[in-house]
């Protein structure tokens, strides 16, 4: 039995690792073929009457372990020069303006229809859904030129840490006014001098270390600080991206008489190693995350015609949205438009709902069919994006 299971685990990690290949070409999200394979696999155990324990409790710790990876692959991978802050700036407000108006006009519509629930609270369950998966965003434009990828890392990160941040601020207060706006601000102000040294200790650190294990640990100690601070309600995404930042650039940073005492020119070379290693570790946890959450989908909230025009609403909505701003901020449109997935963070996210605010309308079926949606629409976009510059060669 338990040779079973590993043959199972690792075919189904070479399977996937197929798919990330596969899809610069055919131009199908991984995360499309992964929920595929898991769901498949969900029916083959039921077809054989194979026992699997309740795997719903993993899901969470896995997708956590997930959010962090994938945010501080991300930030390792982002070049902080001056002819890019222009591009920054802009995927900054790219990222923050949707989440505001798609959560507060999903409220809306959630406050007006469901008359159980208060407003505050619907914002709570519109929030999961307003936010791009940079789980699902990155990994769907490695084929795509510099900038659009450099832009969609950006945007993508900074939108899972604006979401999350909004999320806490809105689930975790019973009040919203001003009072409570500042003491929020002044939090986020301790936490990004907080992350700022941390970071500057890590690097130390990772310098320091001279034994051939060194990069598991610190990825453990970036994990037990976010695990930690979370337990506090602190947004420490804000730490695990700009860490990735600082040791990432270090090369910007060397001016500072602090930076040099860290030997940038000798650390560059363990940073890269580092890289590779947490772009390994993030593929295997995305891919784990993805299998196991379409292994728990039930074909019924997929298929449920009761939710899916609320679905089709919103996916639609989102990207109306997204064009305007693309168009306001003189972005070029293609393929980005497509690209504003939902996923790993939208269902963390919605786990993390505490009971007495749950929405009826904002329901499994309803998460599903979205994440569905809007990656169908990043496949289909991209797709024509292909055909187009194929066109264009030709």
């Amino acid at each position: 039995m338990n040779a079973s299971i590993l043959i199972t685990i690792c075919a189904l990690l070479l399977l996937a690792y197929i798919f990330d290949i596969t899809s610069s070409k055919t131009k199908i999200p991984s995360v499309i073929l992964l929920l595929l394979l898991g769901w498949t696999v969900n029916k083959i155990t039921q077809v054989f009457n194979i026992n699997v324990p309740n795997l719903e409790s993993v899901l969470p710790i896995i997708g956590t372990i997930g959010l962090i990876l994938i945010v501080l692959e991300g930030s390792l991978e982002l070049e902080i020069r001056k002819e890019n802050l222009s591009l920054i700036n802009k995927s900054a407000f790219i990222a923050f303006i949707p989440i505001l108006l798609l959560s507060f006009i999903i409220a809306q519509v959630i406050y007006y229809f469901d008359a159980d629930i208060s407003f505050k609270h619907s914002l709570t369950n519109a929030i999961p859904l307003s936010i791009i998966s940079s789980a699902v965003a990155i990994s769907s434009v490695k084929h795509l030129a510099k900038s659009q990828k450099e832009f969609v890392v950006y945007e993508s990160s900074l939108s899972d840490v604006f979401g999350v941040i909004f999320f806490n601020f809105v689930t975790l207060r019973e009040i919203i006014d001003s009072r409570s706006i500042g003491v929020f601000a002044l939090d986020i102000f301790f936490i990004l001098i907080i992350s700022a040294l941390a970071s500057v200790a890590l690097a130390f650190l990772l310098n320091k270390i001279k034994h051939k294990v060194k990069f598991g640990p610190i990825i453990i100690l970036v994990i037990l600080i976010y695990v930690i601070s979370k337990i506090y309600h602190l947004s420490v995404l804000i730490f695990i991206l700009l860490f990735g930042l600082f040791i990432g650039n270090l090369d910007e940073l060397i001016r500072f008489n602090f930076i040099k005492k860290i030997n940038p020119e000798i650390l560059n070379t363990e940073i890269q190693k580092f890289r590779e290693l947490t772009a390994e570790f993030t593929f295997l946890i995305r891919t784990l995350f993805f299998i196991l959450f379409g292994f728990l989908i039930d074909t019924k909230d997929v298929l449920n015609p009761k939710t899916f025009p609320w679905a089709l609403g919103i996916v639609i909505l989102v990207f109306i949205i997204r064009l305007i701003l693309l168009k306001l901020f003189k972005i070029d449109k293609n393929p980005l438009v497509f690209i504003s997935p939902r996923g790993l963070i939208t269902i963390l996210l919605f786990l993390s709902i505490p009971s007495n605010m749950k929405s009826e309308l904002v329901n499994n079926s309803l998460v599903i069919q979205v994440i569905i949606l809007s990656a169908f629409v990043m496949m289909f976009g991209l797709m024509l994006f292909k055909n187009k510059q194929t066109n264009l060669k030709s």
